[in-house]
């Protein structure tokens, strides 16, 4: 049966190809992606983004809007189909949206650059939105259960453990790893849309190209003015 779920338009806050996880300080992924679940941590994460403030760039906060997303909700679109293949893309946009959260926030612990911390909680939001699609087609959420810094995927592993290496030497390092993961996420979100007839997964992943589009903004601001 197709269902229409709701979810936080925070979801057009969207960013992918390097992972993100599912709450704002340590987290452990859920086990499911369901919607109870799916609604309080986007409600978390809906809150805590409407609090910050910060400098600007270009009537950006930090090249990210302010609410990255409005508040509220807004009904996905129809549930469709998805091919093996799309299937496991989704999968790995899970995986890849917990890599981002997972390094936004060991950066935001260890400099004290708010870009960090405000991308790392659109990244939850962004997870939450994955997992809603992999609820509705079945698929395994790979992240589930899943500490922060641990990944299912092998390559996505040793991805994650080459960039947090690249991150922590200092501060460049780290914007530049920020760089490279939204440059990663809008080629993955790009090549993920072709060929997609889905309504609600092209919704989504429309949804997260643009805020990853926007964190990129962001990180190339805060590089050019070191």
């Amino acid at each position: 049966m197709k269902r229409n779920i709701k979810i936080a338009t925070a979801v057009t806050a969207g960013a992918l190809a390097i992972g993100g996880v599912l709450a704002v300080g340590p987290v452990t992924a859920g086990t499911g992606g369901g919607a109870l679940a799916a609604a309080q941590t986007t409600s978390q994460s809906t809150l805590m983004n409407a609090q910050y403030q910060g400098r600007h760039h270009g009537g950006d906060t930090d090249g990210i809007r302010q609410h990255d997303g409005t508040c509220g909700t807004t009904a996905l679109a129809e549930q469709g189909t998805l091919t093996a293949t799309q299937k496991a893309t989704l999968a790995g946009m899970a995986e890849e949206e917990k890599l981002a959260h997972d390094l936004y926030t060991a950066f935001a612990a260890r400099y004290d650059v708010r870009v960090f911390e405000r991308i790392a909680a659109s990244e939850t939001q962004h997870l939450t939105a994955v997992r809603t699609l992999l609820d509705r087609y079945d698929v395994t959420d790979p992240t589930a259960g899943k500490p922060a810094g641990e990944f299912t995927d092998p390559t996505v592993q040793a991805t994650y453990d080459r960039l947090l290496k690249q991150g922590e030497g200092n501060l460049t390092g780290a914007l530049t790893t920020g760089r490279t993961v939204e440059t990663d996420d809008i080629a993955a979100l790009t090549k993920a849309l072709s060929g997609l007839t889905s309504q609600d997964a092209r919704q989504v992943y429309t949804h997260l190209l643009a805020a990853s589009e926007r964190h990129l903004t962001a990180f190339e601001h805060w590089i050019a003015d070191k």
